[in-house]
């Protein structure tokens, strides 16, 4: 689609808007001809202290109109303003493409990845649960089952930031090794087969850097509240390579603060009774195993060497090694799936003990061979099945919706939803989605997020993204470990021996 913009340049925010009306669409920037018919013409005025957005949009034969105001006052913070503007902007692109295609959209007119950080803003203004539904339906003409969930996740948001100190912060590891790359994957994992003799030298080098950084952590008197292992899949490493991983973290950090270890155990193929065992004997109180779907045919689609059966197994031995809190990831929408398949899937799952199951909608990502080999998959309609069963059948196993957020090229532009039993929150998930503190993240393909939550100040810093730029190049763990230190007053000076 052809946008055109005018009195302002809220590319940001069309664009997302455009994503998720018009999914097959992308945005294109020239010149708008007569005989086009995919386009949109956005405008934003100023008339004293009213702002009025407005847009002519045309797609196949049909045209519309939407229209959106604000009265902003001048004395309103430069931030603030431009919130406003873009959600004017965002509204009256939505009204007309609503009007254009006669779609709302389960999320309405809202955008970006974390919707719950609106409603928590609304209830932090004091405003009710109540009045905070009523604008999320009004304004922005979001779905009683989304707003619902938008509501709950947001008062757990709140929550889990109360019970925070500035010093507090969460300590994620990656290993980004995997024993097959999954159809849909596009984070940075290298398959063990391919890149064997690279596990233990990254190994290595991680163990440097969990040193250098435990270190600085203790300097500038920071807390971990919550430690979280994550990949690729962390249990690719043998029982032995992670015992010591487990050890260094110990030494090198104080835990004794750190409310939760979690420990991604993702394919039942890397679990064994022995890797357990090492988990459970260094205090990890989740474990996630991720099997993504309980149907064969989908497992083999997407690139899956194990069988429904063998999760099964795994999660025998999980229950024998009694962790405080299970955690199961599924997809909806994965290649040679159905809404059938994912309703058989979540009810066999709901029998295996998890307390915790995370919901997850298929993104298509740019790297994943699914796009690279544009491999058909469910329509936005069946995954709205999948996802609007998974809603009731989990509210009535008992679980309720602690955190969620959104991606692009979503299916359906619905959302990713963490549910559990009350009380087994992972705290680290919240931490995260909705930007509570800050996040130091070690090894490959890290991506450290500072956050200063009272002055609403967040930083980032990238760790190299390939296990052998990783381990080649020390000096970029030191200058992002110079960065969060700086970020914290201390003097930024760290070492990764």
């Amino acid at each position: 689609m052809k946008l055109q913009f005018q009195g302002h340049d809220y590319q940001y925010a069309v664009e997302q808007s455009l994503l998720a009306l018009f999914p097959q669409e992308r945005p294109l920037y020239d010149p708008i001809a007569p005989e086009d018919r995919s386009w949109a013409q956005v405008s934003l005025i100023q008339e004293g202290p009213v702002w009025t957005a407005r847009t002519l949009l045309r797609h196949g034969e049909k045209e519309a109109e939407g229209v959106s105001g604000e009265t902003i006052p001048e004395d309103c913070g430069v931030y603030e303003a431009e919130r406003e503007k873009q959600k004017i902007v965002k509204l009256s692109f939505f009204q007309a493409a609503r009007a254009v295609t006669g779609v709302t959209p389960p999320w309405g007119a809202l955008t970006g990845i974390r919707p719950g950080k609106l409603a928590a803003r609304f209830l932090e203004e004091g405003r009710s649960e109540q009045e905070t539904d009523r604008i999320l339906r009004d304004t922005y003409f979001v779905s009683p089952q989304r707003r619902r969930m938008c509501i709950e996740t947001a008062r757990q948001g709140l929550s889990a930031a109360a019970a925070l100190s500035p010093r507090d912060i969460a300590l994620y590891i990656g290993i980004p090794f995997c024993p097959t790359r999954c159809a849909y994957c596009s984070f940075v994992s290298n398959s063990v087969e391919k890149s064997f003799a690279l596990v233990e030298p990254y190994l290595q080098s991680l163990l440097s850097e969990v040193r250098s950084a435990g270190e600085m952590a203790a300097r500038l008197g920071l807390r971990v509240r919550a430690f979280y292992m994550g990949g690729g899949t962390p249990t690719t490493l043998t029982a032995e390579q992670m015992d010591r991983l487990l050890t260094e973290v110990e030494r090198s950090f104080d835990l004794s603060g750190c409310l939760e270890i979690t420990i991604e155990a993702g394919r039942p193929d890397t679990i064994s009774p022995e890797k357990l065992g090492v988990l459970k004997a260094h205090g990890t109180t989740r474990v996630s195993v991720n099997p993504q779907t309980m149907e064969d045919r989908v497992l083999q689609a997407i690139g899956r060497r194990h069988s429904a059966e063998d999760i099964l197994r795994a999660m025998e031995d999980v229950r024998a090694a009694r962790f405080d809190h299970v955690n199961m990831d599924l997809i909806a929408g994965l290649p040679e799936d159905s809404a059938e398949g994912f309703c058989r899937t979540l009810n066999t799952v709901l029998t295996l003990g998890a307390d915790n199951i995370t919901v997850h909608t298929l993104s298509l990502k740019k790297g994943s061979r699914i796009t690279l080999e544009n491999r058909a998959i469910p329509s936005p309609e069946e995954v709205g099945r999948m996802l609007d069963y998974s809603i009731d059948r989990l509210r009535n196993a008992g679980l309720a919706p602690y955190y969620l957020y959104r991606q692009k090229y979503m299916s359906g532009s619905f959302e990713n939803t963490g549910w559990c039993v009350p009380g087994a929150e992972g705290l680290y998930n919240i931490y995260i989605m909705e930007e509570l503190c800050s996040i130091l993240s070690l090894g490959a393909g890290g991506s450290t997020k500072m956050v200063d939550a009272r002055r609403g100040r967040i930083e980032r810093v990238f760790n190299l993204k390939y296990p052998k730029e990783y381990i080649e190049r020390p000096e970029k763990i030191q200058a992002n470990q110079a960065a969060f230190a700086a970020f914290y007053g201390g003097a930024g000076e760290c070492s990764a021996r």
